[in-house]
């Protein structure tokens, strides 16, 4: 047996919450991992003062066209930063659509593994464009 949150990681949890209690919420193990994520994809590079170049930079994209070439581009933005700053995961896939309810949504599906023990899963994600 094996306690996954001294493998992947503790920390607080976020969006940061107080429990019921008035305490902190943590998160650990796999929900770690996955809100590690979200907080990588949600960050701009400089948002952070001591680790400058972290983050996604998906802003860039907020004002473009919701094309089969933007999806391809955000495949690939977002592929490279986890790469680089989620070492905990191995990305399978990353798949960008148009919201066909939203011409101005494109709709992120993220598939990932865990490194340590195999464990797939998926996130899937909305990101606002222009057109």
């Amino acid at each position: 047996m094996y306690d996954e949150g001294l493998l992947l990681g503790r920390g607080i949890h976020f969006p940061p919450t107080i429990t019921a209690n008035g305490r902190w919420a943590w998160s650990s193990g796999a929900e770690n991992v996955r809100q590690s994520i979200r907080i990588i994809l949600r960050t701009e590079p400089m948002q952070r003062l001591m680790l400058k170049e972290f983050g996604a930079a998906l802003r860039q994209f907020l004002f473009r066209e919701n094309t089969v070439s933007t999806h391809g581009l955000l495949e690939e933005t977002i592929t490279r930063a986890l790469q680089r700053w989620e070492t905990r995961i191995k990305v399978s896939s990353v798949e960008v659509r148009a919201d066909p309810d939203d011409v101005e949504t494109a709709l992120i599906t993220l598939r990932y593994s865990l490194v340590f023990n195999g464990h797939a899963d998926q996130i899937d994600l909305s990101l606002k464009l222009g057109s």
